[in-house]
């Protein structure tokens, strides 16, 4: 992150993206930030750019229902998406594994 301040609207965070082999330095900027609520997120790495809204809904005292939406404008429905999906997959066993080991 740029600064030390908590997690807001315009937080722009630097990333570094090597899971295709070549790193790609890239920006995840904050766009919506409700907390406890939703946040979403304008990534963009190289050239491509995408969208990525979560949003968290309680479902008991003890559990929370966790939704992902992407959005890849530059994609269209004749590339294979395979590859990303897989990368989406991991993505989120890993938000599952990091949510699950802090309690």
């Amino acid at each position: 992150m740029e600064s030390d301040t908590p997690i807001g609207v315009g937080t722009i965070i630097h990333r570094r993206n090597s899971r295709s082999g070549t790193p790609v330095e890239g920006t995840m900027e904050v766009v919506e930030f409700e907390p406890n609520r939703s946040m979403e997120t304008v990534i963009r790495e190289g050239p491509a750019e995408m969208r990525a809204r979560m949003t968290f809904e309680a479902v008991n005292e003890n559990q929370t229902k966790i939704t992902t939406v992407i959005d890849i404008p530059g994609m269209d429905e004749s590339m294979d998406k395979s590859f990303i999906i897989s990368r989406l997959e991991r993505s989120g066993r890993n938000r599952k594994q990091l949510i699950e080991s802090e309690t």
